[in-house]
Parts: structure tokens; C-alpha cells; sequence
């Protein structure tokens, strides 16, 4: 009987101090002596995402999460647009990524998502000049099709035949990979077929993003031991950077080889060719860009074309399998766009090229709401330069870290309304059936202010053509049972995959 007492006590003394590290009354962090709130961040790392929206609910929008003592570790978490704002925009200059930013994303070097100032501005402003330029996106709207017809099809024709399970966030991945190894390097590793076959670069590209997310939960003291140890969560990002590191030398060593044996061009050649990202880098006459920085550039790109899209596709396609009445929305606009363009019965198969899709509103609209509640990039992080006061009175100093939550930010009722966290792609269409501008401090998908993405674009032209083949022609059904829900990395990605099976539309 006694041992019975002495059990119950301790399962009493254990469920207090679990319910203190969850949290207090209020529902927010306990801040421990010396471990801050911590504990709390730990104890919900499988659904961080989650508690964020759960803390900026309870506490207005904006929320001070204290370290441990002496770490440096306090971060200031926001999803008050007037504080996105004035960190993205109005005092833009007093926010940048910061040597801090750098430190924990090393592995991405000097390229345009970890430099600043005039490093920032020089790598923008080509970047730029290179992904707006028509050649640019001919060749994206060509190589897109090319691959959802020599890749994207065969794959679902195939699992539709054999009628098997198919991991369609591996698929899309594998298309995005594929696509943006063109784009960027010239070179079709050939990753999306029915094989399926093992590409260790993207695997790789996995690992280095769960290890950065891992890093902004641990004190930069212990994630730099395990990195001196090469034990732990370091030891596998150490693995994977060589591996990134190859594969990118070796992509640039060909097209250095490439170019160096390549005759003259005659004028007409260079308007119909296809120059790859990489190629225009080399062969920049004004610079003359090294291996590192071609390095980091590729790097940078790669990230930014492969896993914001793919991630991007993979919610947006299970939002519309689970949402029959705005699958069959999508599927009457596209049989209109069908109808216009086609003499043949809107009921047959066939592709969608990307001037097809431009006024396809809801397509558009359904792509925008499905980013709202699942960015591809869940969360920001900047330090101030100078000691500051935000907006909604917060003030915060270059020993602190301020982080959005991008998905908090689509959960919030303050800012989207009592509906959420409905799938409503009608909040996105005016009354006169044009997409409704949202200010991007309120949708951060794309980023805000001068760091507003340069492939945005890119990704609308690649999602909309992807999307649009696939509903047609498709019949996505999810897995019975299978969950659903988000990972913990830097980009937000389905942790169990996204199991489907394909049924064909027409024979």
C-alpha cells in the first residue's frame, strides 16, 4: 500500500513539472531560473508551429520568449503586420540577416540569402537583371512543360496503372530538383522518373535544412561543440555539406570545361538558346566570379527553386483533394480555358502552358490561400543594428532576435478574419473577379520591402503549371489514415510525406 502512496506521489510531482514547462495559467512558457523558456521551446519541438500560434494568440500578436541566463538566446516573436513593416520596410536599414544570421547558416556561405549592404545589393541586382530577362523565362515555361510531360507523367501514369501508393512531396520534390538543376546549372540530373532513384544531393539539401532549424533552438555554445566534435545533428550537417559541396563542384567544372570548347555563336543561335543561370555567371563580362562564389550562388538558387516550390505544390495539391468544391471550381476553369484555346472536347487530356494560365483567377487565388496557410518558409529571423521600439511598443537590441512566424501569421483572427482557418480562396478575388491585392506585411510568402523574392514569378509559373495538368488530368486521393502535418525545418514540409494514389480523369 505504501509503495502504491509513494508511486502516485511521484507521478504527481512528475505531471507538475511537466505542466509548468508547458506552460502557465495564461497558457504561456514558464520562465524558469537560469533555463528561461526554454524547457517549453523543447518540450514542443514536434509542434512548434503549433504553440506559435498558440502564444501570439494569447498574448497580442507579439510575444518575448527569454533564453537561459547569459546565452543571448531572447527572442522576440511577432505576427503584428505593423511590426513586419516597420523591420521589413520602414527601418529596413536597421534589421539585416546580421553576423548572427550568417553564423547559423553558414553552410549557404556568401550568397544572396546570407550577405548584406553592398554584397546584398551587387548580388540582387544581377540575380535580378538574369530572372526577369525574357530569355530567362522562355526557358523556364520550356523546360516547366518538358518535364511535366517527360517526368510528371510518366510517374503518374504509371503508380495510376499499378494502382500503387505514391509519395507525392517526394514527386514534387523530385520535379522542383530536376527543374531548378536546368535552370540554374544547365544539367537535368534526371531525378523525377519511375525509378525513383536515390539522388544524393537532394538528400543532403534535407538534412543541412533540419539542422539549421535545429540550430535556432540550441545555445550557439552547444551547437558549436557537437560542430567541433562532428558528433550529433552537426556531425550529419558536416556529412551533407561535403556531399552538396561536390556535387556543386563538379557542376561547375563541367560548364567551365563546357564553355571553354563552345564555338561562336552566331546571332540567331543566342535568341533561341536556353543559357542557364550558371552559364551567364561565367561568361559575365564586367566580373569574373570565382569557384566559392559560384559555389554559394548555386547553393543559394538551388534552396530557393527546389524546396519553397516543391514544398509550395505539396500542400496545395492535398488542399485541393480534400476540398472537393474548390477541386471542382479549378477543374470548370481550366475546362473553360480548354474550350477557348482548343477545338477538341474539353473532356480530354492534354497540358497546360503557362499563357494558358494567366487569367486563370481562381487557379491563382486557390495558390495564394494555400500559401497563406502553409508558407513554404515558416518563419524569419533579423537582429537590429541599434537598439529599437517597434511599433506596438517591443523594444529590441542587437543582443536579441526578432522572428516572424509566417504560419502563426495566416492563423491569426486579428489578421484574416473569424475564418482563418478555413481554405477559402475567394478571400483573395475582388468584387469585379480580379485577385485582391494583399499587402505583404500581412502575406509574407514572398517576403517583404527590398528582400521582396525574385522568383516569385518563377514559382507562380511553376505551380500553376503543375497544378493545372494534374487536376485535369487527375484524380488525387489521399491515403486513408494517413497524417498529415507539418515538419520541424527550415522549410515546411509534410513530416510523414504526402501518400496518395492516382486515378486517370479520361482513357
Amino acid at each position: 500500500m505504501a509503495s502504491i502512496d509513494y508511486f502516485e506521489f511521484f507521478v504527481a510531482i512528475f505531471c507538475f513539472f511537466v505542466f509548468l514547462a508547458l506552460g502557465d495559467r495564461s497558457g504561456l512558457p514558464w520562465n524558469w531560473p537560469f533555463l528561461g523558456m526554454l524547457p517549453n521551446l523543447l518540450f514542443n519541438v514536434n509542434r512548434i508551429h503549433e504553440r506559435c500560434c498558440e502564444f501570439f494568440s494569447r498574448s497580442g500578436g507579439t510575444f518575448l520568449l527569454e533564453g537561459p541566463w547569459f546565452t543571448n538566446m531572447d527572442i522576440l516573436g511577432t505576427v503584428d503586420p505593423e511590426n513586419v513593416h516597420y523591420i521589413m520596410s520602414a527601418n529596413f536599414a536597421n534589421f539585416p540577416k546580421g553576423e548572427e544570421f550568417k553564423k547559423i547558416f553558414d553552410v549557404l556561405g556568401d550568397g544572396i540569402f546570407n550577405s548584406d549592404l553592398d554584397l546584398w545589393k551587387g548580388q540582387r541586382k544581377y540575380a535580378r537583371s538574369l530572372i526577369t530577362h525574357q530569355r530567362f523565362y522562355n526557358c523556364l515555361v520550356k523546360s516547366s512543360l518538358d518535364k511535366i510531360e517527360n517526368g510528371l507523367v510518366p510517374v503518374f501514369e504509371n503508380v495510376a496503372r499499378d494502382d500503387r501508393v505514391v509519395d507525392l512531396q517526394d514527386v514534387f520534390q523530385r520535379y522542383t530538383f530536376d527543374t531548378t538543376c536546368i535552370l540554374v546549372t544547365g544539367y537535368d540530373p534526371g531525378c523525377l522518373s519511375i525509378e525513383f532513384p536515390r539522388v544524393p544531393f537532394s538528400r543532403a539539401m534535407d538534412e543541412v535544412e533540419e539542422v539549421l532549424f535545429i540550430r535556432h533552438l540550441l545555445p550557439k555554445s552547444v551547437w558549436k561543440l557537437q560542430k567541433w566534435l562532428g558528433i550529433g545533428y552537426e556531425g550529419k550537417l558536416t556529412r551533407a555539406w561535403d556531399v552538396l559541396d561536390q556535387v556543386i563542384s563538379k557542376y561547375i567544372s563541367m560548364k567551365r570545361d563546357e564553355l571553354s570548347n563552345f564555338a561562336t555563336k552566331t546571332k540567331e543561335d543566342e535568341e533561341e538558346d536556353c543559357d542557364d543561370l550558371l552559364t551567364s555567371y561565367i561568361l559575365n563580362e564586367g566580373q569574373n566570379f570565382d569557384d566559392k562564389f559560384l559555389r554559394d550562388t548555386i547553393l543559394n538558387l538551388m534552396i530557393a527553386g527546389r524546396d519553397t516550390t516543391s514544398s509550395g505544390l505539396t500542400w496545395f495539391i492535398w488542399l485541393v483533394a480534400t476540398h472537393p468544391e474548390v477541386e471542382k471550381k479549378i477543374m470548370e476553369e481550366l475546362e473553360a480555358i480548354v474550350s477557348l484555346t482548343s477545338s477538341s472536347s474539353s473532356s480530354k487530356w492534354r497540358l497546360f502552358n503557362a499563357n494558358e494560365l494567366k487569367n486563370a483567377i481562381y487557379l491563382h487565388a486557390s495558390l495564394c490561400e494555400s500559401l497563406r496557410l502553409y508558407p513554404p518558409v515558416p518563419f524569419q529571423h533579423k537582429t537590429p543594428l541599434e537598439p529599437d521600439t517597434l511599433p506596438s511598443g517591443h523594444q529590441v537590441h542587437p543582443k536579441m532576435r526578432v522572428v516572424f512566424s509566417l504560419y502563426a501569421m495566416g492563423r491569426m483572427e486579428s489578421i484574416w478574419g473569424k475564418d482563418c482557418l478555413e481554405f477559402k480562396p475567394e478571400r483573395w478575388i475582388s468584387e469585379k473577379g480580379l485577385i485582391r491585392h494583399e499587402p505583404s506585411y500581412k502575406f509574407l510568402a514572398f517576403n517583404a520591402g527590398p528582400r521582396t523574392c525574385l522568383g516569385k514569378e518563377v514559382a507562380f509559373t511553376q505551380m500553376k503549371a503543375v497544378a493545372a495538368s494534374i487536376i485535369h488530368n487527375y484524380k488525387v486521393e489521399v491515403i486513408n489514415g494517413h497524417k498529415v502535418c507539418p515538419n520541424v525545418s527550415i522549410i515546411l514540409y509534410m513530416q510523414h510525406g504526402f501518400k496518395a494514389r492516382i486515378k486517370k480523369r479520361w482513357t
